[in-house]
């Protein structure tokens, strides 16, 4: 069962690897690639290049629940959206990382930045600025400004980032997105849409001797879930959640 499942509309575990040197993008190196990525999970069948010249495999997304992986200029990212469980991300994205070293010759000493990230999707109709606002309060610095007669908030997407250790190489991040413009608070006509919560670790730098990708992801992970289960759950995604349903 997923912890996260119930949290959100939707969720997804997704990793990126930043590399300082750009990534092999012959033929046959990126169809090897995810040739062999495939083998692993058919259902990926939908490849293309976006006009940006990256390169996508991804399973039907029309399903509830589906994989992905890109690979940038400069980035190896995978994805699955609303996974059944942790576990089966991460397997996904320790392939990409155990095969990244011998089909795309990226070594740790090329990491330039390593980032486990988890993101929870809330749908609402509705101004996503206020109702952030409301469930996650401005601070006593800031909330005399809605008290201002007709103000009301255009743009509020908190984010904090931290150091986990002293050299400041490993670090997490919690950000908002909301999705809200003045042009639909204006007319006070509002899309559903989502605001989305994201929550990373990142590692920053090349990989110290004798560590691994796979290795330094597990790290990353243990430490995702124990912050979200300590300061992100009952902090900032089920207030989201309360405020939503009642409206």
């Amino acid at each position: 069962m997923n912890e996260y499942a119930s949290l959100a509309d939707d969720h997804f575990i997704n990793i990126n690897l930043n590399t300082e040197m750009p990534l092999p993008n012959s033929r046959e190196t990126v169809l090897d690639f995810f040739g062999r990525v495939q083998k692993a999970y058919p259902a990926m069948r939908n490849f293309y290049t976006r006009e940006t010249g990256d390169f996508v495999l991804e399973e039907d997304k029309d399903q509830p629940n589906y994989r992905w992986m890109c690979l940038e200029p400069r980035r190896i990212c995978s994805g699955y959206v609303n996974p059944p469980n942790a576990e089966a991300a991460l397997e996904q994205h320790r392939l990409a990382l155990e095969l990244a070293p011998y089909m795309l010759s990226v070594s740790p000493l090329d990491c330039e930045a390593l980032d486990y990230l988890v993101g929870f999707d809330f749908v609402y109709r509705g101004n996503h600025d206020e109702l952030v606002a409301e469930a996650l309060g401005l601070g006593s610095a800031m909330e005399g400004l809605l008290e201002i007669p007709g103000a009301k908030p255009l743009n509020f997407e908190p984010s904090l980032t931290i150091s986990l250790d002293d050299s400041c190489r490993r670090q997490a991040r919690l950000m908002v997105e909301t999705r809200t413009n003045a042009y639909q608070v204006r007319r006070n006509e509002f899309p559903e849409d989502s605001i989305s919560v994201y929550f990373t670790v990142r590692q920053y730098g090349s990989l110290a001797h004798g560590s691994s990708f796979v290795g330094t992801l597990d790290e990353l992970r243990q430490t995702s879930e124990e912050l979200l289960a300590t300061h992100v759950v009952e902090q900032v995604l089920r207030p989201l959640a309360q405020a939503i349903a009642t409206k």
